[in-house]
């Protein structure tokens, strides 16, 4: 007997199909292997890690911190968000906490005021025998100078606005790195609320953390002018 020639095609169609399902199927679990997936901070890494937010003048204009903290915590990580005049109570506990082995990573995050009290808060930790792993200031609104080391310390600032860049003193060690976002549409009152500056300054601290596991070593920091940041790093509003 001849094939049917419909018969024939049908079949064709089908392996035809079979072929694509099993090959969308195999494209699948590429896309979703561990391997490609972004590594995160562990469990035990996050239990010994604590992020203190400074907000800034009149505790209402920095409320994007509130936000960042509830990402944070969201994935496990303890957070403090309180206003700037703390930041000496907040040391203390910190120290606290990192003599009694409760803390190994000790992450500070401030907006405006809260930014310019950052460099005191550390001096103070380092007094005390403790080290600061990361810091990110966002648009501090004097002048700066980081007399003492963090690991890292990172300044957000705009360039033509009230931000400063910080400045070294001397016998500082560690890193730093000063970020201009003029041009982006950023705003003093807006910089925290960014979207994409709230990315980076919570992948930097998920950075810092995957780091937290390897041993302490505040490198010397080498001269260099403020950097200009890409226009498409943020896209908030209009300034305030």
């Amino acid at each position: 007997m001849r094939p049917n020639g419909r018969h024939t095609a049908g079949v064709s169609q089908l392996s035809a199909l079979r072929v694509w399902a099993v090959g969308l199927l195999l494209l699948s679990a590429v896309a979703i292997s561990p391997t490609t997936a972004r590594a995160a901070p562990s469990q035990a890494q996050v239990a010994t890690t604590h992020v203190y937010l400074l907000r800034g003048v009149l505790n209402i204009f920095s409320l994007g911190l509130d936000t960042i903290g509830a990402r944070l915590q969201a994935q496990g990580i303890p957070v403090t968000v309180a206003n700037f005049v703390s930041w000496s109570s907040l040391a203390d506990e910190a120290a606290t906490a990192y003599k009694a082995g409760r803390l190994k990573t000790i992450v500070l995050v401030g907006h405006s005021s809260g930014a310019t009290a950052l460099p005191d808060m550390i001096a103070k930790l380092n007094r005390l025998g403790v080290p600061v792993k990361l810091a990110i200031g966002l648009d501090s609104v004097f002048k700066t100078k980081l007399s003492t080391g963090a690991e890292r310390y990172i300044n957000i600032y705009i360039g033509d606005g009230p931000g400063e860049p910080v400045k070294r003193a001397d016998g500082f060690r560690g890193k730093l790195d000063n970020v201009d976002v003029r041009g982006t549409g950023v705003g003093h009152i807006s910089i925290d609320k960014n979207e994409a500056i709230q990315r980076r300054v919570i992948a930097e601290i998920d950075a810092a953390i995957m780091r937290s596991r390897a041993p302490a070593a505040v490198p010397i920091a080498e001269p260099g002018a403020p950097r200009q940041a890409r226009s498409a790093a943020a896209t908030a509003p209009a300034r305030n």
